[in-house]
């Protein structure tokens, strides 16, 4: 099977956005609710939402038709209308899944009825024309939901002005599984998960001005498979002209599951649930829970194991950056980056924490081609690291830090719309700082959350400092296109040979090819 990390070869570890550990790490304090009720005229009907912290929030939206039944894997369709007022104040379900370890029991339930969305605005007039974010979250293809605490979009939106969009879409075997040769299309699409995103973007472009958003200015972005997804959706012709920029935050469309895997996926759950090989109409009878206990059998509870995008041909015609960049979408600004330390939470191995010089090599001889030399060139670049340390770095480059760096360079090469380079560096103060500046360190950044998670205190103050200059900076590229704001340094877009990075930390800087030295040493070794 291909990898389905966050890379290439080193690891399938590169998985979940806001993973468990992470969102154990960072649990939300209690939001004060205030009871009004405003209302919302959509294209489906109206909706009444409620005002939070000064925000308007509506949740739970439908942007379309339920996906079970005889709907479940094929593409979906917009939600039925409905007459009277529809209550917008609780979120709605989240596609089935396999729950993963510290999931909340407090969250929203989980149903095939699950194409919802929710918006926050600073208030719905339709003459304010305010840039639109519309977020995909993480999770990999297999667990996830827009409801999560951090991507509330409360503070956001009231300080700079924007409207936030989050959304739930089939994920898994409902959103993902490739059928191919096994069934004719009209039984089964491809990248059905995908297809909903493209129709969330359609609901985008027809109500956002509702809200007080300008449909013309839409910035998609996501972190981790919420960033694969939005790069797939750079390379998908259906959603051409539904945003105008887009960010990729630790999850790059650098890789794809291969059409023959996904078929030996579907060909083994087909078995694992007694299923005749193709008969997706029986597929379709079984119930979900049934359905996610055949996945579970195939992956052996390892979701990088199952079923994730494709390129089709057709609904996504090419790996978004492999070889080239997408054609379909040349004139999109980009911003890509990741973190310092992704690996610290996503599935580090026994003991990686604690690691000597001999387990660092232990650690490392089956996810690099060159255990040894790898570990003596960064050893001379950070002299006083631990084996620990440099495991986290060696791992982090090989996979999140390579596949940035493709797509920065494959986007500088173009030269056909600006791409930002940025590197979060902050170090998180959680589990007694052992976990670095982890994967999705900078989410309460970028959604102004930070004094929602009570776990950040010890570093509350610099949190919230730097929270003040990544959402600027997040809301300015949705509105402009361009990541600068008056008062903050410079951050030029990347290009060759100079590679400008903005480094997110206490404080910021921008650096030249802060890591160019680095991925030489994977480029040689890794």
């Amino acid at each position: 099977m291909a990898d389905r990390g966050e890379g290439a070869s080193p690891s399938r570890r590169l998985f979940l956005g806001g993973c468990a550990a992470a969102a154990a790490a960072m649990l939300p304090a209690s939001r004060a609710v205030a009871r009004t009720s405003p209302v919302v005229t959509t294209r489906h009907g109206k909706v009444r939402g409620a005002v939070e912290r000064g925000t308007q929030v509506f949740r739970g939206i439908p942007y379309g038709a339920p996906t079970g039944g005889a709907r479940r894997f094929l593409p979906p369709e917009p939600p039925t209308g409905w007459s009277g007022v529809r209550d917008a104040t609780g979120f709605g379900p989240s596609c089935p899944q396999l729950t993963t370890p510290g999931g909340r029991a407090s969250e929203p339930p989980q149903a095939e009825d699950c194409l919802v969305l929710n918006v926050w605005t600073p208030g719905a007039d339709r003459s304010a024309k305010r840039p639109v974010m519309v977020w995909v979250h993480g999770g990999g293809f297999a667990v996830g939901s827009g409801s999560d605490p951090v991507n509330d979009g409360a503070r956001l939106c009231a300080r700079e002005d924007v409207v936030l969009v989050t959304l739930n879409h089939r994920l898994n075997a409902f959103g993902y599984l490739y059928f191919g040769d096994l069934a004719p299309s009209s039984k089964a699409a491809a990248n059905p998960g995908q297809l909903d995103l493209v129709l969330a973007l359609q609901w985008v472009r027809d109500n956002i001005a509702a809200f007080g958003g300008d449909p013309d200015c839409v910035m998609v972005f996501g972190h981790s498979g919420g960033g694969s997804k939005v790069a797939s959706l750079l390379a998908m012709p259906s959603a051409k002209g539904l945003f105008h920029r887009a960010a990729l935050q630790s999850g790059f469309g650098t890789y794809a599951t291969t059409p023959e895997d996904s078929m030996r996926i579907a060909a083994a759950l087909f078995e694992a649930l007694g299923i005749a090989p193709g008969d997706v109409d029986a597929l379709r009878a079984v119930s979900a829970d049934r359905l996610l206990a055949g996945l579970q059998k195939v992956t052996k509870g390892n979701p990088m194991l199952g079923p994730g995008i494709v390129a089709d041909g057709a609904v996504i015609p090419q790996i978004p950056f492999a070889p080239g960049t997408p054609p379909v979408s040349p004139g999109i600004a980009m911003m890509v980056g990741h973190t310092a330390t992704e690996t610290t939470v996503l599935f580090p191995p026994e003991g990686a924490f604690s690691l000597d010089w001999g387990g660092l090599a232990a650690a490392l001889e089956s996810k690099v081609r060159e255990a040894g030399p790898l570990i003596n060139g960064f050893r001379r670049l950070r002299p006083d690291a631990t084996p620990s340390d440099l495991y986290f770095a060696i791992t982090t480059e090989a996979g999140m830090g390579r596949n940035a760096r493709v797509v920065q360079e494959k986007r500088a090469v173009a030269g056909t719309a600006p791409c930002y380079a940025y590197l979060v560096a902050w170090q998180s103060p959680v589990s007694g700082g052992t976990l670095r500046a982890h994967h999705g360190v900078e989410l309460p950044m970028v959604f102004d959350t930070v004094a929602d998670f009570p776990n950040l205190a010890p570093r509350a103050t610099e949190a919230q400092a730097l929270a003040n200059v990544m959402s600027r900076r997040w809301a300015a590229f949705a509105r402009t296109g361009n990541p600068n704001v008056a008062g903050l340094p410079e951050w030029p877009a990347y290009s060759d040979p100079r590679r400008a990075t903005m480094i997110f930390d206490s404080p910021c800087a921008l650096s030249d090819d802060p890591l160019g030295v680095e991925q030489a040493l994977i480029a040689a070794y890794g």
